[in-house]
């Protein structure tokens, strides 16, 4: 076969993509030949002056006009194949040869987000197992071919026979200024009749070019053809370079080596890097929202509870309002644990921690069945949530005007005979002692207010920085990267898991760029800015365990499973029915694919993406529980799950519902600007207002939660797979299928939200995006 090819497109496929020296302009390889491509009467660099008016090659060629999104509009396009363009032909010419030689006919794609169409020269070649083609220039007379959205067909006759079609080389070449083209996928129809599929769903950048395979998802062992495995070891090797790990910080999990968003491969960049503009979100949030106008008293104090009403935006029947009006009663501080923001952190109690001495005398008044704490506990009513990564950690002192504190509290909850969950004792520091008193709800209205305010702030910490940043947005970036650095788009897993890492990597960059970096958004608003929140995930980073992200297991090792003793936890009931969803559809497709345990050993690419997990992205340690290999389908169905899961579910829950149960500041504070109370009995109104956030922090904090609560411009949600990466009629069964059990979870959860005056719908399937982007 590399005989037919001489220096061109063996050699290219043996050592992978690379600009060609031949321009279109120049001597076509055939010795004598004329290029099939050239013009007559001049390039087609020269054809056009400018974009700005209007004109024609002197060789017959376009007619243009200025316009368009970012480029030249053509209107008018003479032929470049036809004899009116180029006069007589040299004998050689590919056009001039008999009509019984082999014909396909090429379809070609383009994207149809902003931008993605291109002026640029497209060439296609054909590698077939018994010969390749030249390569081809796709164009057609009068037509503007290439535009955003389009689906543009060409008819592309070769020398002779090409054999089974086993590659598609694509090569853009520059027209007038740098033109990125994003290609959705080609399809070819044979001269038998026979349609092949080639998946592409990529940028081609500058003077790029892009070899694709069959839409055919291949294990390596399933490549027995010597250029095939050449495509598959070059495209990794291209991957790695570009996909390269490095350390934001020490302890965390390696992140993307990129700077800036506009450093990263063009492939997983935001369409438009403007949408996931922190600064320009937050100011736009604020204006959106009317907040604007109570900044220049960045530092001034609220007056009292209701003045905080003038920074809120009520929307009639929303949760939000509904939290403004009851966030100081027990019932809607417990509730929140199981269905607000942070539903990970409430777990049964077995026994009270020594730190924390609480009594039966002390609680007695909130025990309704007549037991002693300890019976309470021996029969599961009893429930803890421990701040204990909050001890220690500094707080944010980057405002030298403005004095921050945290506070490490320890909470008890009770299970009353309504089977709903209260508070029932508030610590709120780590060590027990006189001037660290335990709070009750018998205690004055505004000491134990205060004390469940200082649990709100802490729970926020949390759940900004572990719940939500550590545990969604960086472990789903160390997915992501794995992937790109360690599976080709032809494997199974590739296809399967590039629409649940989309833009993942590039929010993540955007937000070490603006957000959590150093004089970042972050430190605007939040006790654990400049600096306290690196600290927390350093910290984090030792409890978070393979098994805490896999849903069944998490929530049983923190004694929540039982949905006859906690009936009203949705975000287990709901998360359950997901991961259920989600595991049986991983089943299906490495069924699909892995015909048995031996299989999946024995895929090496699989075992590189699962090794890079654990060496990277949990830095090397065993107590992660992290995986270095898979040895079995059933094991490997499970990861799937947790990448999907975690990526998906695990994010829509802890992330969409900021602004319901957040933007009422006095529910989840962003810093508090006194310490905790030491002693009981001196607490006042005007003491907590004092100690909330000022005006300032406040109203960045409104716009930070209305902000991160937004879906994305097109989102896509959980089951919706609109690249087509698997042609495989048994894969699109199973995706039919997933989606399906989707729409009946949808049903459940509609029917369970009915008149319910707090509907649970963050894991309602039609409300997840399929990935981490926000």
């Amino acid at each position: 076969m590399h005989g037919c090819l001489g220096e061109g497109m063996a050699a290219e496929v043996a050592r992978g993509p690379r600009l060609l020296k031949q321009a279109p302009n120049q001597q076509s390889a055939k010795a004598g030949m004329r290029d099939p491509y050239r013009v007559r009467g001049g390039s087609r660099g020269a054809e056009r002056q400018g974009r700005g008016g209007v004109g024609a090659g002197p060789g017959g060629g376009r007619l243009w006009q200025g316009g368009g999104a970012g480029r030249g509009k053509r209107l008018l396009r003479g032929s470049r194949r036809g004899a009116d363009a180029r006069g007589p032909r040299h004998p050689g010419s590919w056009r001039s040869r008999p009509s019984a030689m082999p014909s396909y006919t090429v379809t070609v794609a383009t994207g149809s987000q902003w931008f993605a169409g291109t002026d640029d020269y497209i060439y296609l070649s054909l590698v077939g197992s018994a010969g390749c083609s030249e390569k081809h220039l796709l164009d057609k007379p009068f037509y503007n071919d290439f535009e955003r959205g389009a689906v543009d067909s060409y008819d592309v006759t070769v020398d002779e026979e090409l054999g089974d079609i086993q590659l598609v080389k694509i090569e853009k070449r520059k027209y007038w200024l740098h033109d990125d083209w994003y290609l959705k996928y080609i399809t070819l129809k044979t001269p038998c009749g026979d349609y092949i599929e080639f998946p592409c769903y990529r940028w081609i950048t500058g003077e790029g070019e892009i070899v694709l395979r069959d839409g055919r998802a291949k294990l390596a062992c399933d490549d027995q053809i010597h250029i095939l495995k050449q495509h598959r070891r070059k495209e990794l090797e291209t991957r790695q370079k570009q996909y390269r790990w490095m350390e934001w910080n020490p302890g965390f999990p390696l992140s993307i080596d990129a700077k800036y968003h506009k450093d990263l491969p063009r492939d997983i960049q935001f369409d438009s890097e403007k949408g996931v503009d922190f600064v320009l979100n937050y100011s736009k949030a604020m204006e959106n929202l009317f907040i604007n106008r109570f900044m220049h008293m960045f530092q001034s104090s609220w007056s009292d509870f209701a003045d905080f009403e003038k920074i809120f935006v009520k929307i009639s029947n929303t949760i939000s309002e509904r939290v403004m009006k009851h966030w100081q009663e027990d019932l809607m501080f417990g509730y929140q644990f199981l269905n607000g923001c942070n539903p990970v952190m409430i777990q049964r109690c077995t026994k009270l921690p020594e730190k924390f001495p609480v009594t039966t005398e002390m609680v007695e008044c909130s025990l309704e069945r007549n037991l002693t704490l300890e019976q309470e506990i021996e029969q599961g009513n009893i429930f803890i949530v421990d701040f204990e990564l909050l001890d220690g950690i500094d707080a944010n002192k980057t405002d030298p005007c403005t004095l921050q504190f945290l506070a490490a509290p320890i909470c008890l909850l009770y299970k009353n005979l309504a089977n709903k969950i209260v508070p029932i004792a508030i610590q709120l520091n780590q060590v027990p002692g006189d001037e660290n008193p335990i709070f009750l709800p018998s205690d004055a209205k505004y000491d134990w207010l205060l004390a469940k305010i200082w649990v709100r702030s802490s729970d926020f910490h949390v759940h900004q920085t572990i719940t939500h940043l550590l545990r969604t947005h960086l472990v789903s970036e160390v997915f992501g990267i794995a992937m790109y650095r360690q599976l080709p788009a032809v494997h199974p897993i590739f296809k399967l898991l590039v629409a649940h890492v989309r833009f993942t990597i590039a929010i993540n960059t955007k937000a070490r760029e603006q957000l959590i970096c150093e004089y970042g958004l972050f430190d605007k608003a939040n006790a654990t800015g400049g600096g306290g929140h690196v600290q927390m995930v350093q910290r984090a980073m030792q409890d978070l365990t393979y098994t805490s992200l896999c849903f069944p297991e998490a929530i049983k090792a923190r004694g929540m499973d039982s949905t006859e003793d906690i009936p009203y936890y949705f975000y287990r009931d709901d998360g359950l029915l997901v991961w259920e969803a989600i595991n049986t559809f991983t089943a299906e497709v490495v069924g699909i694919y892995y015909k048995s345990d031996q299989v999946v050993a024995e895929d090496q690419e699989l075992q590189d993406f699962v090794k890079d997990v654990y060496v990277y992205g949990m830095r090397g340690k065993k107590t992660s529980g992290f995986p270095k290999s898979i040895k079995t389908r059933e094991k490997l169905s499970e990861y799937l799950t947790v990448v999907i899961f975690t990526a998906s579910a695990q994010h829509a829950a802890v992330n969409f519902g900021q602004y319901d149960w957040c933007s009422w500041i006095p529910n989840a504070p962003p810093t508090m600007r006194a310490p905790p109370p030491t002693t009981k009995g001196v607490v006042t109104i005007e003491q907590i207002v004092d100690t909330l956030p000022d005006r300032g922090r406040s109203c960045w904090h409104l716009g930070a939660v209305w902000a991160l609560s937004q879906f994305q411009d097109n989102e896509l949600f959980l089951g919706m797979y609109p690249e087509e990466h698997f042609i495989e009629k048994p894969v699109k069964e199973a995706m039919a299928r997933f989606r399906k059990n989707l729409a009946a979870i949808v049903s459940v959860i509609a029917e369970r939200n009915k008149n319910k005056k707090l509907p649970y719908y963050y894991l309602s399937p039609d409300r997840i995006p399929n990935s981490v982007a926000i």
